[in-house]
């Protein structure tokens, strides 16, 4: 009879004699792939958003997680890949380095130099999904984020840390509002990221020549995923971008950044999920697209002192189809974002701009994010605007019209006028503070129209010279108090009898 204690004996001896071969790295089959979509097989505690190596070491991203296969995108090229082929999983998730360096710089989506000036070296490494700050590390949007065109900063104020949509059809100017915010950022300590998804390469080259003409690319950095550009590259160039303006953030800095545009990014995702088998939802995008954005949107914020004072701002561009602002992406997106500048196409053809819907334009921040000065004078603008837009709406269908109505009327049409700017001319808040001053004040109003852009450039040369102490008050105290407010009228006044 055998003896238990020599059966273990016997087992013993047989485990510590066996050669045991661990790996750390889990190798999984290509069942499917395509357009640079691969499905793969194998795969049992693999990450969203690791990195995984081919044979060959090139990198895929790993997106769509299932119980019995990965969908993983390429980073690059992949016409040598097919079925049967092996992955390796690297345990690390898609990280880019950051830092100053990047400033000045052309990019593309993974942050590879295109402006041929040599290569980009920092230390610096930070994921591209991140967790957006929670409630305790925010602060409130009190801090303006000056543009310098003067209809948005009387009626649609944008604070820093805030997130505003630019929205409406093609060819409104909603990418010029964007540049021009980033011309206007000169020698305010903000740090500028445009991200250009979709887009013309021309149009790119373009800007980024403007950007240069105007000394501004020395704290700017330009992104671009062209329309040539694989999906995957377009899908992912929001989220790397966003990580290199939370560095800024995170370092107690300012930053700025305009995502051109979010409906391209949507279509560029709805292409990958139907690679990936997804079920196609509204408008045939996945049921995940608003996570898509909302993720994204999310992470900028304005952070508290215990988190250094540090802001990241967030202007994206959304395009519409024939004004349908009900369409699946634009009603996201305006759900995400803390306010909203609409453009209106009839303006733009009419020669108002920027061609911004006074009625429909809405800042969820409003006078928080504006000057004292400014929220004093300019509180009644956007009120007094939308009236005369209604009543002149109506005017147009009655023959007669009484003295009050007449005055609102021609009251409207010199506002309209003194709001009017021109590209790539930025007008600093104290000098916006005296012209609509005069508007809502009726000091227009027996002013011929053709004559109020002459008393506008006036007005602007008496503050650099023989007014310029009233300039400086108005920057210093940032209040309306009554001699600031004697000095404007009598500034008026005095340019009005030029004239």
């Amino acid at each position: 009879m055998i003896q238990v204690q020599d059966i273990l004996s016997k087992i013993e001896k047989q485990i510590n004699s066996t050669q045991l071969e661990q790996t750390f790295s889990k190798q999984w089959e290509i069942l499917e792939i395509k357009d640079g979509v691969a499905l793969v097989s194998g795969l049992e505690d693999v990450m969203f958003s690791e990195i995984v190596e081919f044979e060959n070491w090139a990198k895929w991203l790993v997106l769509d997680l299932l119980p019995d296969q990965v969908g993983i995108l390429i980073l690059g090229k992949g016409e040598w890949l097919k079925n049967g082929q092996l992955v390796k999983s690297t345990w690390q998730v898609f990280s880019i380095p950051v830092g100053d360096a990047y400033l000045g710089r052309v990019l593309d989506a993974l942050g590879t130099p295109i402006d041929g000036k040599g290569d980009i070296t920092t230390t610096t490494v930070l994921p591209i999904e991140k967790v957006a700050p929670g409630v305790i590390t925010r602060k409130s949007v009190t801090v303006p984020l000056a543009t310098w065109i003067k209809a948005i900063d009387t009626m649609v104020p944008i604070g820093r840390g805030q997130r505003e949509l630019i929205i409406w059809d093609r060819q409104t100017g909603k990418t010029t509002i964007a540049i021009d915010t980033i011309l206007n950022q000169k020698g305010n300590d903000v740090y500028c990221v445009y991200v250009a998804i979709g887009q013309k390469e021309s149009k790119t080259r373009r800007i980024v020549e403007l950007l240069q003409e105007k000394w501004a690319m020395e704290y700017t950095i330009v992104v671009s995923s062209s329309a040539n550009s694989p999906a995957i590259l377009q899908y992912i160039a929001p989220y790397v971008w966003c990580t290199l303006g939370e560095h800024f953030m995170n370092k107690g800095k300012d930053a700025l950044i305009i995502y051109d545009d979010l409906s391209k990014h949507a279509v560029a995702y709805r292409e990958l999920s139907l690679l990936l088998k997804r079920p196609p939802g509204r408008e045939a995008f996945p049921w995940d697209v608003f996570y898509l954005h909302s993720r994204l949107l999310e992470r900028a914020a304005r952070l508290n002192s215990d988190f250094g004072w540090g802001s990241l701002t967030a202007l994206p561009i959304v395009e519409t189809m024939d004004s349908d602002v009900s369409a699946y992406i634009p009603t996201n997106v305006i759900s995400i974002t803390d306010g909203q500048i609409f453009l209106e196409t009839e303006l733009f053809n009419s020669g108002i701009k920027p061609a911004i819907n006074v009625g429909l334009s809405v800042s969820r921040v409003g006078g928080s994010a504006q000057t004292k000065i400014m929220k004093k004078i300019a509180w009644t603008l956007r009120l007094e605007l939308a009236t005369f837009r209604e009543l002149a709406s109506f005017a147009q269908f009655a023959s007669d019209l009484d003295i009050s109505t007449q005055q609102k009327i021609e009251k409207g049409k010199r506002l309209v006028e003194i709001l009017k700017q021109t590209n790539n001319s930025p007008i600093p808040f104290y000098k916006q503070v005296v012209l609509v001053y005069a508007g809502i004040k009726w000091y227009l109003d027996t002013m011929d129209i053709q004559k109020i852009e002459h008393l506008e450039h006036n007005i602007y040369g008496k503050m650099d010279t023989s007014y310029k102490s009233l300039a400086d008050s108005i920057v210093e105290k940032q209040e309306l108090t009554p001699e600031i407010e004697q000095q404007i009228q009598q500034l008026i006044q005095e340019t009005i009898k030029e004239i």
